[in-house]
């Protein structure tokens, strides 16, 4: 098991698959406003991210009033 900091709660949604989250932990991901400094795409890049993973992070992000660094569209 890796040694992240356990002082941190993750607030990333627990509906995520665990391939998307096991891709997520191994990247350092563990809390939303981490997102706020990468793009969609990069985030979709990560192995075991698809679109309905990322989908329920960006409805998280904009729950917070956050978004990817790249913003959103709706569509």
């Amino acid at each position: 098991m890796t040694k992240n900091n356990s002082s941190l709660k993750s607030d990333i949604p627990t509906s995520i698959g665990a391939p998307a989250r096991r891709a997520l932990d191994v990247a350092g991901y563990i809390q939303l406003v981490q997102f706020t400094k990468v793009s969609e795409a990069d985030v979709l890049k990560l192995h075991g991210m698809g679109p309905k993973a990322l989908d329920l992070i960006r409805r998280a992000l904009i729950e917070k009033g956050l978004t990817f660094a790249n913003g959103y569209e709706n569509k």
